[in-house]
C-alpha cells in the first residue's frame, strides 16, 4: 500500500456520522474514498460546493465540478454550490467539524506551515488560514518526510499558518497528537517501530504508554 493511501485510509476512520468535513488539496482529497460503508459525511470545497464524492473515474469528470484546487470532483446527490462568500462564512463561522490539510512543516507544539512566499514553493495559503482558525478540528494528512528531510520539526523556518495548534498529523509512518500542547506519538503504522518514527522526526517526540498499530 502506497504513503498517501495509508494516510487517507487512517484519516477516514476519524470521521463521524453527519460530519462537515473540509478537504484539502493533495493527500487530503483521497480521505473521500474511504468513508467506511453506511457513513454520512458532508464534504466542503471551499471554492462552493458542499456534498463531494470521491474523485471521478477517468473520463467522468464534470468541467465545472472540481476542488479548491481545480482537480476534478463528483457531486452526491443533495449537493450544493453556493458562491465564496457562504462558504467562508461556514468556515470562519466554526460550522465545519473537522479539516484536513496538507503541511510543509509542522513543529514540536503542533504550529502549522503550509505556505511559502509567493513564487517559491507554493502561490500562497489559499483558505487554509481561515480553515485552521474556524474548524472545531485540525488534521494534518502528510508524507513523514520530504527529500529526506523531517517535516516534523522542532520550530518551523516556514510561515505559520495560525497560532493555533493543529489536533492530529497523520501520516505513513504514524499518528501523532498534541496533548499538553506536547508532541506525543499515538500509533505507528504496520512494521513500523518507535524508533524508525523518531529517527525520521526532528522535534522531540513523548511516547504514549499505549502505542498502537495503525488501522487501516
Amino acid at each position: 500500500m502506497d504513503a498517501q493511501t495509508i494516510i487517507a485510509k487512517r484519516i477516514a476512520r476519524e470521521l463521524r456520522d453527519g460530519m462537515l468535513v473540509n478537504l484539502g488539496i493533495g493527500i487530503p482529497t483521497l480521505v473521500s474514498k474511504f468513508v467506511p460503508p453506511g457513513l454520512r459525511v458532508y464534504f466542503q470545497s471551499e471554492n462552493g460546493l458542499i456534498g463531494t464524492g470521491a474523485p471521478p473515474t477517468e473520463g467522468m469528470h464534470h468541467p465545472l465540478l472540481t476542488d479548491a484546487g481545480g482537480k476534478p470532483v463528483s457531486a452526491l446527490p443533495g449537493a450544493c454550490t453556493f458562491d465564496s462568500a457562504m462558504s467562508f462564512g461556514l468556515i470562519r463561522g466554526g460550522h465545519l467539524d473537522v479539516t484536513v490539510l496538507g503541511a510543509l512543516q509542522v513543529d514540536a507544539a503542533g504550529r502549522l506551515a503550509n505556505w511559502m512566499i509567493p513564487g517559491k514553493m507554493v502561490p500562497g495559503m489559499g483558505g487554509a488560514m481561515d480553515l485552521v482558525s474556524g474548524a472545531k478540528r485540525v488534521i494534518v494528512a502528510m508524507q513523514h518526510t520530504a527529500k529526506g528531510q523531517p517535516k516534523i520539526v522542532r520550530q518551523c523556518s516556514l510561515p505559520l499558518t495560525s497560532a493555533r495548534a493543529v489536533d492530529l498529523i497523520v501520516t505513513e509512518l504514524a499518528v501523532i497528537g498534541f496533548p499538553g500542547g506536547r508532541a506525543t506519538l499515538l500509533e505507528t503504522a504496520p512494521g513500523v517501530t518507535v524508533g524508525q518514527v523518531r529517527e525520521a522526526t526532528e522535534a522531540e517526540l513523548a511516547v504514549s504508554e499505549r502505542v498502537s498499530t495503525m488501522e487501516i
